[in-house]
């Protein structure tokens, strides 16, 4: 199986990004299943509906998030309704949405799950436990499995990375919006990138307008952060996945500018 697994969408860049770039993205890997983060995708702060279908629209078969999915209450209610999105699996009981979904391509069967850092981050539940619970749950049968871990610290993803390997398909990190080059097949056989980065204005300080953020570090007061509007970007991590094993053969950084 061939899987994409897109970047954090920033704004309307990112969505026009993935509306121009995408298809043929997908067309020249010969993709069967897409995933993106979202949780950037109206503005620079959460989802709401609209922005939820055209993301849709361009060819992202499901959707996952971070610390950001809560930033509009529009978005916090989609998480009850869609089947479509998840929420880091990790923050505690009582919080609406899911972390994890089952899907199927053809006769295979796949598991998506979403997981949140807790170092730099909230101090929400374990996600190490959470994923061994998640896993657990998993029937047998269910060999392709895709994780994106949002989390702050390289330390706290690698680690992710290492104890999931030979247990999960797909480790994708997100969160920091720059790419890392270290997109690699973990030992026991798990594709890997510690962040893979961002869909939506390359020319910017992680998205956002370079201008106003240099005047902040210069000034130390707080100046007006709107979403950078050059050079749209498509960045992420393509893995090819042995469907009988669920380990990979395949893995390739994606930076494709628009």
């Amino acid at each position: 199986m061939n899987i994409l697994v897109i970047g954090d969408v920033l704004s309307k860049v990112g969505r026009k990004a993935l509306r121009d770039g995408l298809p043929d993205l997908k067309a020249r890997f010969s993709v069967d299943l897409c995933t993106a983060n979202v949780e950037n995708g109206a503005g620079m702060f959460g989802v709401n509906e609209k922005v939820l279908n055209e993301i849709k629209s361009c060819g992202v078969d499901y959707m996952t998030s971070g610390n950001h999915i809560w930033d509009k209450q529009e978005g916090v209610r989609l998480l009850d309704d869609r089947s479509d999105i998840l929420r880091p699996a990790n923050y505690p009981p009582g919080v609406g949405g899911f972390g994890s979904l089952l899907t199927e391509r053809g006769p295979v069967r796949v598991c998506i799950i979403n997981l949140q850092g807790r170092t730099f981050m909230p101090d929400i539940d374990c996600p190490f436990r959470k994923a061994d619970q998640i896993l657990e749950s998993l029937p047998s049968d269910i060999k392709i499995i895709i994780v994106d871990f949002h989390a702050e610290a390289t330390s706290e993803k690698l680690a992710m990375g290492y104890y999931l390997d030979g247990r999960v398909s797909i480790l994708a990190g997100t969160h920091t919006h720059v790419p890392t080059a270290d997109e690699r097949i973990l030992p026991e056989g798990t594709a890997y990138q510690t962040d893979i980065g961002m869909t939506g204005p390359y020319s910017s300080v992680i998205g956002v307008k370079k201008e106003a953020v240099i005047e902040r570090f210069l000034k130390g007061i707080n100046v007006r952060l709107q979403p950078g509007g050059e050079d749209p970007c498509i960045q992420g991590l393509f893995a090819e996945i042995d469907d009988k094993t669920g380990k990979a053969l395949r893995v390739e950084r994606i930076h494709q500018l628009i």
